[in-house]
């Protein structure tokens, strides 16, 4: 599993030209599944996502969480993260998780987020756009 953390002032995902789902300051996640996924590594990564201290406290240091600053979460599956372009110049998807069970994991950790947190999510499976202001820029690839 790898989610591709950013913090970020404002992001949306757009669809047929429509706002699907907006968030003001908080965290895009971009989310992407593998083949040993499971609900433990869910798990730790939604307390990793929640408890990551990459807001600026008073100091100008970041000691803060999105639970601590009042953030949002936007979650976007994102089956790309597991794109290979070792070889040639067409990666290869064959380690992203086939698709049912990637969208049964993704529904489980968006789920599990929302009980902590407010979160807006994109459509699995769909071709979207994000509009997003990272601020920072502060992005970090977490993998379990």
């Amino acid at each position: 599993m790898r989610v591709l953390v950013q913090r970020v002032n404002n992001a949306k995902v757009i669809i047929d030209d429509k706002e699907y789902s907006v968030i003001d300051s908080g965290l895009l996640l971009l989310i992407g599944f593998t083949k040993d996924d499971s609900i433990d590594k869910l798990d730790w990564m939604v307390k990793k996502c929640l408890n990551l201290r990459i807001f600026e406290d008073s100091e100008g240091k970041m000691n803060k969480s999105v639970l601590d600053v009042g953030g949002s979460i936007l979650s976007v599956s994102q089956f790309t993260l597991y794109g290979n372009a070792s070889k040639g110049n067409r990666p290869s998807f064959i380690d992203a998780l086939e698709p049912n069970q990637a969208n049964e994991l993704y529904n489980l950790f968006n789920e599990k987020l929302s009980k902590k947190i407010e979160i807006s999510t994109g459509v699995f499976g769909e071709h979207m756009k994000l509009e997003f202001t990272n601020d920072g820029p502060v992005t970090l690839m977490i993998e379990k």
